[in-house]
């Protein structure tokens, strides 16, 4: 977001940002649901068959999203995406809000028009950790969402009361904060590659076309989630349902579950599920950029109209006070004509 205009406050960014997630996020939510049960499969020892929270096992992308619409329907496919849309917006709004005050604050106090790689990733990864505060809730309770079974399915409200009845009580909401913590480096480094390829690829552009804002997008968050997959899934393993190869024994940390992950699947397996981790990825920060750019445009605009209508507004009214003062001073020039010759008697 390098070059952003001052013609917009903080809170203008963030819905514009939180409306590109919320667009993407529905486009390509079934590569969501794929993902998250790829990550979820483990395997109990060296040989066995792995098995999900589902207990159904899936070779590859697109024989999940087969086994998921056959045993669940096509609705099954969008399981969980209410909440999932929840989340998005809010943490996004949270994201883009956060950033858009740290950068000001940045470039106000620094006295600089344009950041380092190094600072562009610092605000990114300071905004990213503020959001996660405020809404990885939400994250947790759509990631037991996802990966319930067809017979336990649950609304939002529901499976919120389940992860709260847990043995974590309240702070079960809270479970892979750390492991969100560190991942605030993933938006960190995507937003600090965009902006970085963006200087590159078209210097001195502030208004990028929807192609160029999906190409930059793409590629930045590419980077990232290759980058940060392995804590990506560790992630989804503390926050999903103690998986049957567990024999329902949560994970206490996001350590465990990467240790046991390479006890038992070998240091790939903590890049199971990069297929569609990486597509939907690809296509989410495309849509996001590109319609977070023409989002921020719209504002842009309904601010200057909104200035505009103000400003017309304003002077009308100086120009009707002023008319006012004429006349009340033409009254009262009038007014001393009249008393003037009884003055000088």
């Amino acid at each position: 977001m390098a070059g952003q205009s001052k013609e917009l406050p903080p809170w203008g960014y963030a819905v514009a940002g939180s409306a590109g997630a919320v667009l993407a996020n529905a486009l390509v939510y079934p590569l969501d649901i794929v993902k998250t049960r790829l990550q979820v499969q483990v395997k109990r020892k060296p040989g066995d068959i792995p098995t999900t929270t589902t207990h159904q096992h899936y070779e590859s992308t697109l024989h999940a999203i087969y086994t998921i619409v056959e045993h669940e329907g096509i609705h099954g496919l969008y399981s969980g995406m209410a909440g999932a849309l929840i989340g998005v917006a809010s943490t996004n709004f949270a994201y883009f809000y956060w950033y858009t005050v740290v950068r000001q604050l940045y470039l106000t106090y620094a006295k600089t028009q344009r950041p380092g790689t190094a600072a562009e990733l610092s605000l990114g990864a300071a905004a990213g950790a503020l959001a996660q505060l405020f809404t990885i809730p939400v994250a947790v309770v759509t990631t037991r969402q996802q990966t319930q079974p067809k017979g336990d399915k649950k609304g939002l409200i529901d499976t919120a009361k389940e992860v709260i009845e847990s043995e974590d009580g309240w702070t079960g909401l809270w479970r892979g904060l750390k492991a969100s913590l560190v991942l605030v480096v993933n938006p960190a480094i995507t937003y600090g590659a965009y902006q970085r390829l963006k200087e590159v690829a078209f210097p001195g552009k502030t208004n990028l076309r929807p192609w160029e804002a999906f190409v930059l997008g793409a590629a930045s968050k590419a980077m990232a989630t290759v980058v940060t997959q392995p804590f990506i899934v560790a992630k989804v393993g503390l926050q999903s349902r103690p998986p049957p190869a567990r024999e329902g024994k949560p994970f206490k940390s996001f350590v465990e579950v990467m240790t046991y992950i390479i006890q038992h699947e070998g240091p790939l397996g903590l890049f199971k599920g990069i297929a569609p981790q990486i597509l939907k990825g690809l296509l989410v920060q495309g849509f996001l950029m590109m319609t977070k750019e023409r989002m921020e445009l719209l504002f842009i605009l309904f601010f200057r109209y909104l200035r505009k209508v103000r400003a017309e507004k304003l002077q009308k009214v100086i120009d009707a006070a002023a008319e006012k003062s004429k006349e009340v001073a033409d009254i009262a020039a009038q007014q001393a004509k009249k008393v003037a010759p009884v003055t000088i008697k």
